[in-house]
């Protein structure tokens, strides 16, 4: 019993429900490790006792939460604070105001931003702690619109060095933004990949989230790139040669795309460009860029050059240099400040051609351009863990626990934040990570945003099912993220899909945080369908059908970004052919008999057919793949979606899935360019001359306001 309530103390739950009124315990073993993981010995009952003493002691004794936050809509509680205290705060500026008595709605009132809060008791005790102060909404889009998402590896041009750049970046949103009135792109995350060879290519693993990985430069646009003169040059054209052969390998070869070949050139090349000196306009905005990163991106740039001498796996370099604050690591600096200055001209130029891109949207006339995306974490040896070790918990893995779905649970290989550090520091690390994404950005999409109130922690050497929930102030993450989102003029989409605890999609949509909906999931499984007459079900159904009515387009939530199919989710034409099944029956990945899985997939599409017929969206009649493609389309423009997304494989009839979930070796996933029909892949310039393409986005033009 104490160790369950030192658990709850600590935010750590002792059961979990997989569904609907069933409740599974958490072994004590699990309970005992996650406790560990946030500096709390409960490994017997003298230590439980001890702990929970100290844990009483350290709440009578504290006059202010950790961390406090205040917004118009809910001050703060500071109810804890006895008779007679008098409450001061300094502001983020540098401004100092005495507040009196405490007033919670003064607080409230106070300017947006992170304060520091300052009280002292009438014992003669004082206190200070981190003051948020955050507006009680996220901005909203500017006006309803639609866009493409796109995972920018996999969108080559013939300028490319074979794989998608943020040169083709630009140009995709300059070229949609006038000719095809998009309001934005969706992107794959940019983080910062852990150094191969190989590297994973996965966007959800990287080696830091605070830093985009200079992969995706656009090597020419590079300024310096126009004075290479003399051996460089040659070399440059040679390597240019290089890329050229690459591209083709990819685009008219058969070949995957090989980010490890692509660094490999664009590595080369950018050493030379290193080597060019900077003008003194040009090396005035680099120090400006410096001094504005500070000491996050010196430690970035550290670990990525101490990574070229002792590999990207920082937890096994030598003992003194494991930590970045190090005796070890402070000697070895200046042997490697010309490395260390390498690495942070990449970031800089990285970061002036994202301006470039989002400057490109908007002069096109996007009203929101560029949609970041945020992975939900890191990996485990990479740069973010290394600088910020006390904000990570060792030794935890996060991952989502078995449910109808998975009956192993999921374990992600990504250390969680502790939320105690957290709290701790005023959430900085959230802080900044949320300033750096949003840069230049219009939007920012939150992967598993549900992450940002409760986590699945794994302890290393468990497996999945052997984890417990950790809960974290949502209040907080949500503030931070409405404050920084404010500063930035940008909306914010979660990703809400799969389980979410109940209330979550309340908080965020009362925060302005939009969801996601996604058309094959929007479903009622407990009404019936409104209209009088429905349809009738389509003959065959499998027993094992879901008993669920497709969603009325007025029933859809407005405050979502709607979608036909996300990047772990089938294309629409291999939906509507079938081959998706095809493609899972020869992986082995079917979750029943063969015969069985695909009647359930006929019975799907024949259902969603006659209902897109039903509703007069499908002129074309069955069999006309491209019909089907521009109905399930013209069904999303009858919802109130504030954003409709299209998946831009989608436009020219691609049928390979950018990832298949479930596969490491056996999928080529994160991996493949955007293709037509024939699975022969489309460049830019092919996209942007697509007649299939588009007919599409004719329908969302003309149709949707």
């Amino acid at each position: 019993m104490g160790r369950a309530r030192l658990a709850r103390l600590h935010g750590i739950a002792t059961s979990y429900e997989p569904a609907p009124g069933r409740s599974v315990q958490i072994a004590d073993g699990t309970v005992v490790a996650v406790l560990a993981a946030l500096g709390v010995d409960a490994s017997t009952p003298h230590a439980v006792r001890s702990a929970l003493a100290a844990h009483a002691e350290a709440t009578d004794a504290a006059l202010l939460p950790r961390t406090v936050v205040a917004r118009p809509a809910r001050p703060p509680d500071l109810t804890g604070l006895p008779e007679g205290s008098v409450l001061g705060v300094e502001t983020e500026d540098g401004a100092a105001q005495e507040l009196g008595a405490p007033d919670p709605a003064a607080l409230a009132r106070l300017p947006l931003g992170i304060h520091v809060l300052h009280a002292h008791g009438p014992d003669g005790r004082t206190a200070r702690a981190p003051l948020i102060v955050a507006p009680d909404r996220v901005p909203a889009p500017p006006r309803r619109s639609h866009g493409f998402l796109v995972q920018l590896y996999s969108l080559l041009s013939r300028q490319s060095w074979g794989m998608g750049d943020l040169g083709d970046l630009a140009d995709l949103a300059a070229w949609s933004g006038r000719a095809l009135g998009t309001g934005f792109v969706q992107l794959n995350p940019l983080h910062a990949a852990v150094p191969g060879p190989p590297t994973d290519p996965s966007p959800y693993r990287p080696s830091s989230r605070r830093f985009p990985d200079p992969v995706h430069l656009r090597i020419e646009h590079i300024p310096e790139y126009a004075h290479l003169t003399g051996a460089a040059r040659l070399r440059a054209d040679g390597l240019a040669t290089r890329a050229a052969a690459l591209r083709a390998g990819v685009l008219e070869g058969g070949a995957l795309i090989d980010r490890d070949a692509v660094w490999a050139l664009k590595r080369e090349a950018l050493e030379l460009l290193w080597k060019v000196p900077l003008g003194p306009g040009r090396r005035a905005e680099y120090c400006d860029f410096l001094a504005e990163q500070g000491q996050a991106l010196e430690d970035h740039a550290t670990w990525c050059a101490i990574a070229e001498r002792h590999g990207p796996n920082w937890r096994g370099w030598p003992a003194g240099l494991r930590e970045p604050r190090a005796a070890g690591v402070a000697r070895l600096r200046p042997q490697l400040l010309d490395r260390i200055d390498f690495h942070c001209r990449l970031a800089w130029f990285t970061d002036q051609q994202l301006a470039g891109a989002q400057r490109a949207a908007r002069e096109a006339g996007m009203g929101i351009g560029l949609v970041h995306d945020l992975a939900v974490g890191v990996h485990p040896s990479g740069a973010d863990t290394w600088a910020q070790q006390d904000a990570f918990a060792a030794g935890m893995s996060i991952g989502a626990p078995p449910d109808a779905f998975n009956a192993r649970g999921q374990d992600w290989g990504l250390p969680p934040w502790r939320p105690d550090a957290l709290a701790a520091a005023g959430h900085a690390p959230y802080r900044e990570l949320l300033r750096q994404l949003l840069r230049h950005a219009g939007a920012l999409r939150i992967d598993h945003v549900m992450g940002l109130f409760r986590l699945w922690w794994v302890p290393e050497g468990r497996p999945p099912t052997e984890g417990a929930y950790v809960r974290y102030d949502g209040e907080a993450m949500l503030s931070v993220l409405a404050l920084e989102a404010h500063r930035a003029g940008a909306a914010v989409i979660g990703e809400d899909l799969g389980t979410v605890e109940p209330g979550v999609r309340g908080a965020l949509a009362e925060r302005g945080v939009l969801g996601t909906s996604v058309l094959w999931f929007e479903r009622d499984y407990g009404e019936p369908a409104p209209e009088a007459a429905p349809a009738p079900a389509p003959a065959s159904a499998p027993e094992s059908a879901a008993p669920a009515r497709i969603l009325a387009p007025d029933e859809w939530r407005s405050a979502c970004l709607a979608t036909v199919t996300t990047h772990d989710l089938p294309p629409t034409a291999a939906r509507l052919t079938g081959e998706d099944v095809a493609l899972r029956e020869r992986l082995g990945l079917l979750a029943g008999p063969p015969e069985r899985e695909r009647s359930r997939a006929r019975y799907e599409l024949v259902e969603w057919m006659r209902e897109l017929a039903r509703r007069g969206l499908l002129p074309e009649g069955a069999g006309d793949e491209e019909g089907a493609v521009r109905a399930v389309h013209r069904f999303l423009l009858r919802t109130p979606a504030r954003m409709i997304g299209v998946w831009l494989p989608d436009a020219v009839g691609d049928r390979r899935p950018q990832n298949l979930p479930g596969t490491w070796d056996e999928y080529p996933n994160w991996r493949v360019p955007i293709a037509g029909p024939d699975g022969r892949p489309h460049t830019l310039e092919e996209l942007a001359a697509s007649p299939r393409l588009h007919a599409l986005m004719r329908e969302l033009s003309d149709g949707q306001y």
